[in-house]
């Protein structure tokens, strides 16, 4: 039998380990190996080095992040934090070294032009700076220059080039600890997402449930990139942002399967966690005009889509209503927040099969 799901630590940690381990060294000539670190609620773990380097002015130590169970992009990657002598009375200075990106639009917590480290782990590293600076003799004035090799091609496969932080990965973490398959990372980029969106003056923004249907609203709607919302499986977590960050105008696009879910009153649409309601797309079809034949072959249908299909056969707009109750959904969590909706369903081609709103 399998055990539970192994934890694994965040980029933020990582640097974090390094950059103690390297002031250190820096101060002491000594790379304590390994290092243990303070994470924000109260765990401490120790962190192995997998390489060290020391020369008269700086110190390097390089830590390999380890994700757990988690399917994460930069499990495996290695960090690095170089640590120098700053100036007298600068604090803690951060730069981006190769593979650590920069920001380049607002709306992240971070001004433009400043690497992207997150505000966590640079709190992180500025504690455990002024620990190792009170321990070992230090003024705790350095510059600390984080990187993570292969980190720039590492960043295509997440949302940093959409979010306008370009060269690399950000350091990204706000407990230290990762969850196996948490969806709080997606969620996060969502929010994110409509920062900059927001940030950059657009009115309009679409949530997608893919890269099919991305392209569809995009080409609809003439959006740019930043204006497209990776919406995923989380509906819920788009709406319920936009309610306290609202937008005037927001698109939902998305295949017939995911779209039925939230007429039916999902907010996550990942199969593992609900199911299309084969009885709510027969009462579309009744209402609609179809026969009770008719209701009969769509409550036994295989998928949504086979159901779309029986419908439109029978020249009822099943995906007209699928949308519109889709958009209801919506503005039930929207709770009158001055965003407008409408929807947009698609089949696996990419053919628009309903519009609402």
């Amino acid at each position: 039998m399998s055990g539970p799901l192994r934890h694994g630590w965040t980029t933020g940690a990582c640097a974090t380990a390094a950059t103690a381990a390297a002031y250190t060294a820096l101060l002491t000539g000594e790379f304590p190996d390994p290092v243990e670190i303070a994470l924000p609620k109260g765990r401490r773990p120790a962190f192995a080095l997998a390489r060290e380097c020391l020369t008269a002015g700086a110190a390097t130590a390089w830590v390999v992040k380890d994700a757990g169970d988690d399917p994460d992009v930069t499990h495996g990657a290695l960090i690095s934090a170089t640590v120098r002598h700053g100036a007298p009375g600068g604090g803690v200075v951060f730069t981006a070294g190769p593979g650590v990106g920069t920001v380049t639009k607002p709306g992240l917590p971070l001004e433009v032009g400043e690497p992207a480290i997150n505000p966590v782990p640079r709190r992180m590293m500025r504690e455990h700076v002024a620990e190792v600076a009170a321990r070992c003799g230090g003024t705790g004035d350095v510059v600390v220059e984080i990187s993570v090799e292969h980190g720039e091609e590492l960043a295509r496969k997440t949302w940093n080039p959409r979010l306008g932080i370009l060269g690399g990965l950000s350091i990204l973490g706000t407990t230290g600890v990762v969850v196996p398959y948490s969806c709080s990372a997606w969620i996060d980029s969502i929010r994110r997402g409509i920062d900059v969106a927001r940030a950059a003056g657009h009115a309009h923004v679409a949530g997608c449930t893919g890269s099919t249907s991305e392209r569809v609203a995009a080409e609809l709607y003439g959006l740019p990139e930043d204006a497209l919302l990776d919406m995923g499986d989380f509906a819920g977590a788009v709406l319920k942002y936009l309610r306290r960050h609202p937008v005037p105008r927001l698109t939902i696009a998305g295949g017939i399967g995911k779209l039925s879910k939230l007429a039916d009153g999902h907010l996550d649409l990942h199969s593992g966690r609900s199911q299309v309601n084969p009885g709510l797309l027969a009462e579309l079809a009744r209402a609609a005009g179809g026969d009770d034949a008719l209701a009969g072959r769509v409550l036994s249908a295989n998928t949504a889509l086979h159901a779309l299909r029986l419908c439109q056969e029978a020249g009822l707009p099943l995906g007209d209503l699928v949308a519109e109750r889709a958009r209801t959904t919506a503005a039930g969590v929207l709770r009158g927040a001055p965003v407008a909706v409408d929807v947009v369903v698609i089949d696996r081609a990419g053919v628009i099969v309903g519009r609402a709103g």
